[in-house]
């Protein structure tokens, strides 16, 4: 099983940036669409992956207050999280204040970001093999226009091009980490899973709808809602087909 976490840990990690370094292949006006597309599409990855596949999981294993309460601090403790600016989203091309404030930041916020998307891919995949390989796609998925917005705030603060994609390549690592920890961690008391789902569902729903669908409602690329909508709907579906 812990093959199993490692390389879903590396799907969900290197997956994204990954992806990220092909789209900054294309053009400026061509990368900008993508990225507003990729946005919609992990909207209904990240939802889907929370609602569908964790929190069920959770509730079949445990009473409905505990989960619920999982959920409830997964929310809050992201909400934390970002104000104290231990990481901070930032899915445009160009100029991001709050990562413009202190490029390091970046480094440092995305290898915390990682390590804990390797750690809830890791209570996934102990759960079950599939549960593990959805969340693994939905992490990937939500990776892609944030490693290409630090990818372009570290040009922007003056990084060369190849040491800003070792640095982001750098940060992966902190996913395996995070997953080889969680295996370790819970393997004594695996009754704490079913939380660890919860939990892991509440920090993806306050990604996709505190983060992400804001973006969308100001996107200056792509403000068709119909397209919108349907790469929503594309994300959740390829959710369920997992």
């Amino acid at each position: 099983m812990l093959a199993y976490a490692i390389v879903f840990s590396i799907i969900g990690s290197f997956g994204g940036l990954l992806l990220a370094s092909v789209v900054l292949l294309v053009g400026d006006d061509a990368r900008n669409r993508i990225v507003s597309w990729m946005i919609s599409f992990a909207v209904g990855t990240l939802l889907g992956a929370a609602l569908l596949k964790l929190l069920p999981e959770a509730l079949e294993r445990v009473a409905a207050p505990g989960v619920l309460g999982s959920l409830l601090g997964g929310i809050l403790t992201f909400f934390v999280l970002e104000k104290l600016v231990l990481w901070r989203h930032c899915h445009e091309a160009g100029d991001c204040a709050v990562h413009d404030a202190a490029a390091s930041l970046v480094v440092i916020g995305d290898a915390f970001h990682t390590f804990v998307d390797g750690a809830l891919i890791g209570a996934a995949t102990l759960t079950s093999v599939p549960l593990g390989f959805s969340t693994a796609m939905a992490a990937a998925t939500h990776e892609v226009p944030q490693e290409i917005g630090d990818y372009a705030v570290l040009l922007h603060a003056g990084y060369s091009r190849g040491r800003a994609l070792a640095l982001n390549s750098i940060s992966g690592v902190a996913g395996l980490c995070g997953a080889v920890a969680i295996y370790y961690g819970t393997g004594p008391v695996p009754e704490v899973l079913p939380y660890v789902l919860a939990f892991a569902a509440g920090c993806f729903m306050y990604i996709a709808m505190t983060d992400l669908i804001p973006g969308l409602h100001r996107g200056q690329i792509d403000r068709n809602p119909l397209r919108q909508t349907l790469l929503i709907l594309a994300g959740l579906g390829t959710i369920v087909l997992l």
